[in-house]
């Protein structure tokens, strides 16, 4: 089978949804099937083909003004022709798109359907029918992030968005799923929920899958990496990933202000790009008195992001936004550390409350900072939970179940377009 990944971003360094797109690519090829993707760069000159980890990228140029997305999304002219082109060069017998939400735009579902192949599409977000992350429906701190609004009409998104607010968006998007695509896949059973009360069609749940390392981290190594960041003797938590006020950053330095009397030596690792903690949550943590509890680490390469979770006594995912699935909680799950994550979205789905960590709302600072110290008080129950991590993750998201599920869809999309 020809399976080609519509995935706007190519660098499989940036964003967990392509780092898991590579290793989905791989186990298919394993399995004999060819891969290629279709990605987009924002500088002409680097719009070639390439390869990368071992499969064919066509990097197609595409830069606009975001505050256009809501229109170019539906349908960007500038990668029409040389899309086609590469459709009809690659001949697939599969679509599969991730991410098409920016620059390739939901037309590229028409073009690939057009070509003869059948499309799949999975949802790695809210924004088929939410312009960013879905962040208002829990009502915020004036209703404890209790409420669950997660439609979306007129009246919430114009005030929200403004001027980039586009009528007929959300319309056009379910009119291109419903006709162009064969099956719809979600990366959780609580986004498709969403996305049905949207009224988008949804086949199926296929969860998020990790690619494992064949080792773990030696003890040199990772007494090497404390001793790098000043981590000798201390109880270690840490974040990971896209650092924004959304995804709880600067609720988990309260947190962390009031866990430090009990836990003298408690840091924070911050897992993330050093500009935007230095811009954005520094002056917060030296105004709250931890500026000094808290090492940001900036953004790590492959090689060290095992031993920061290695390190790690207690993972936390404290969103405030709709976390589909969270793929940085299966990274701490592969190094057995125990994770409170946040109760909206996709999490309970990933960390079972009680057994392998702790789901609770980020919104109610006491409380959820008393899952974080119930752990830091048992490092026997955290290590046990970490344990009973590790042994969902390789019992549930493997990339081998992944690629297993997926070709169902691929053969239920066939299926559906067959003469």
């Amino acid at each position: 089978m020809r399976i080609l990944f519509f995935c706007e971003i190519g660098d499989p360094g940036v964003g967990s949804s392509t780092r898991q797109m590579y290793g989905l690519a791989r186990e298919l090829r394993a399995r004999g099937h060819k891969t290629a993707v279709v990605a987009t760069v924002r500088d002409a000159k680097d719009a070639t083909p390439t390869e990368i980890e071992g499969m064919t990228v066509f990097r197609l140029h595409s830069d606009y003004p975001l505050r256009w997305r809501a229109w170019v999304s539906l349908r960007n002219k500038a990668i029409e022709g040389p899309l086609n082109a590469v459709l009809a060069e690659w001949r697939p017998d599969v679509v599969h798109a991730h991410l098409v939400h920016t620059h390739l735009g939901y037309h590229s579902l028409t073009q690939a359907r057009a070509a003869g192949a059948a499309v799949v599409f999975t949802s790695h977000d809210a924004m088929t029918f939410c312009y960013q992350k879905l962040t208002c429906f829990h009502g915020g701190e004036e209703h404890g992030g209790k409420l669950d609004d997660v439609k979306a009409y007129a009246g919430k998104c114009i005030p929200c968005q403004r001027f980039r607010f586009r009528p007929g968006r959300n319309r056009r998007i379910k009119a291109v799923l419903e006709r162009e695509v064969q099956r719809v896949t979600t990366v959780s059973e609580e986004l498709g929920r969403v996305m049905r009360a949207n009224g988008l069609p949804v086949h199926r749940t296929v969860h998020n899958a990790l690619e494992t390392a064949p080792t773990v981290p030696t003890e040199s190594d990772v007494e090497g990496f404390r001793k790098k960041h000043g981590l000798v003797g201390a109880q270690v938590l840490a974040i990971g990933g896209r650092l924004h006020e959304q995804k709880g950053v600067g609720k988990l330095l309260v947190m962390l202000q009031a866990l430090a009397p009990e836990f003298p030596a408690l840091r924070l690792i911050v897992m993330g790009k050093r500009k935007i903690y230095d811009d954005e949550f520094a002056p917060q943590a030296k105004e709250l008195g931890v500026d000094d509890r808290v090492v940001p680490t900036g953004w790590l390469g492959p090689e060290e992001l095992p031993l920061a979770y290695a390190v790690t006594d207690v993972f936390v995912t404290p969103s405030l936004c709709f976390d589909t699935f969270g793929l940085v909680n299966l990274e701490a799950m592969e190094q057995s550390k125990p994770v409170v994550a946040t109760t909206f979205g996709g999490s309970r789905e990933v960390v079972e409350h009680g057994t392998s960590g702790f789901i609770e709302n980020p919104f109610d600072v006491p409380a959820y900072a008393e899952r974080i110290a119930t752990l830091l008080r048992d490092p026997e129950s955290a290590r046990a939970m970490g344990a009973a991590g590790r042994e969902r993750l390789m019992g549930h998201f493997t990339m081998a179940r992944l690629a297993t599920e997926f070709l169902e869809e691929y053969e239920a999309a066939q299926a559906a377009v067959a003469p």
